[in-house]
């Protein structure tokens, strides 16, 4: 059990590498009502002042050992409800870090908001999209806006502007029941977006989506078994994240590449709210409302440099709690290898604690995937 300080930090800095991402809340507000979504404030019209733009843009070049371009993510509520002027007002201040090859814009985007003149804004600062659409249209049922209707064409209609401007981008696809039933047809419809990439989000509890029926680990297994066999059929249509990773694992294990896996750390994923405060290991924690974590938050940009809040990160106690979580996955997991350990939101909202372990995200989007490939390849070897 670590008690010294110093050991606390050692832990800290064997599990946890400087930060390769940074998210960025431009805004509370989203012009949808998703029935699944976890933010609690995406109702209130938050704005985040240009003078924590220009704080972060100083601060994230004092990372130590970077020697890859630092993501700026642009995420949640929903962040081109700012509007093109403010958007580019936020941009501004990371410019020269981007003619330099220093950061790269990301932004996620439900693509309801994109017009033409939005398109050329993204072309302008090269910021790299990614779409959130769950799949064909009754699929997409729980994506609806603030009077319940539908937001299926409206997205449909930013993709057509994305595509015609010839802007790559990503998808991000929540997977709820019904879609957990019917991979091939989510995937045949997503081949037709024009994407380079899919990441899939089997649906979870967490935040304020707390009484939705969640798709379970056989369920889960049956999804990633089709999915692969989707993507080995069909590949080269696009990419599936989860997928890849998997695919990643198994290449660098296959060629003796292991000590190259295992040395890797987990990226702290600081996330900047509207107001500059910083809550780290996972985006869905900012605006969580927890006492005993002092409600996640690390520190504030305006007040200290953000070098200095992870560097005293250790001291955190949901951050102990959560190095105490990955040591148990590790000792106890036999997933743990590929999995690397639980998300820390999925821990607390699900169990409540950030020392525990298994998680119904660990069940569906890392366990499942695993036995999904070892299901078909028992099945190969004894067809």
């Amino acid at each position: 059990m670590l008690s010294h300080p110093l050991q606390w930090r050692a832990r800290y800095q064997q599990r946890f590498a400087s930060p390769q991402t940074v998210v960025v809340q431009p805004t509370t507000w989203c012009n949808l009502d998703c029935r699944y979504c976890y933010l609690p404030f995406r109702k209130l019209k938050h704005q985040m002042p240009e003078e924590v733009a220009h704080a972060l843009a100083q601060q994230v070049t004092q990372f130590e050992d970077i020697d890859h371009p630092i993501g700026i993510v642009w995420h949640g509520g929903e962040p081109l409800a700012v509007g093109q002027q403010k958007f580019a007002a936020l941009l501004a201040p990371f410019e020269a870090l981007r003619r330099e090859g220093r950061i790269h814009h990301y932004v996620q985007t439900n693509a309801t908001p994109i017009t033409e003149t939005w398109c050329d804004l993204l072309a302008a600062y090269d910021v790299r999209v990614g779409v959130s659409i769950d799949g064909p249209a009754a699929v997409n049922s729980a994506r609806v806006d603030l009077r319940g209707k539908p937001a299926f064409d409206r997205t449909l209609r930013g993709i057509k502007y994305l595509r015609e401007h010839g802007i790559p981008f990503s998808v991000i696809s929540v997977v709820g029941t019904d879609g957990i039933t019917m991979p091939e047809e989510l995937l045949e419809f997503l081949a037709t977006l024009g994407c380079h990439s899919v990441g899939f989000n089997i649906e979870e509890i967490e935040g304020a989506n707390t009484d939705r029926q969640t798709p379970t680990p056989v369920q889960a297994e049956d999804f990633w078994c089709r999915t692969l066999t989707w993507t080995r059929e069909r590949g080269g249509t696009f990419t599936v994240r989860e997928v890849e990773r998997l695919a990643e694992y198994l290449q660098l294990i296959r060629t003796g590449q292991r000590a190259g896996w295992d040395q890797r750390r987990l990226d702290p994923i600081p996330t900047i709210s509207w107001k500059g405060e910083v809550v780290l290991l996972s985006p869905e924690l900012a605006d969580a409302q927890a006492p005993e974590y002092g409600n996640f938050v690390a520190g504030s940009i305006l007040d200290q440099p953000l070098t200095e809040i992870l560097h005293g990160a250790y001291r955190l106690r949901y951050v102990r709690d959560f190095l105490t979580g990955l040591d148990r996955c590790q000792a106890e997991c036999e997933f743990f290898d590929f999995c690397r350990g639980a998300q820390a939101s999925n821990r607390y909202f699900e169990n409540g604690s950030l020392t525990t372990t298994e998680t119904n995200y660990c069940r569906t989007s890392r366990q499942a995937l695993v036995t999904a490939l070892s299901t078909l390849a028992t099945k190969e070897t004894t067809a």
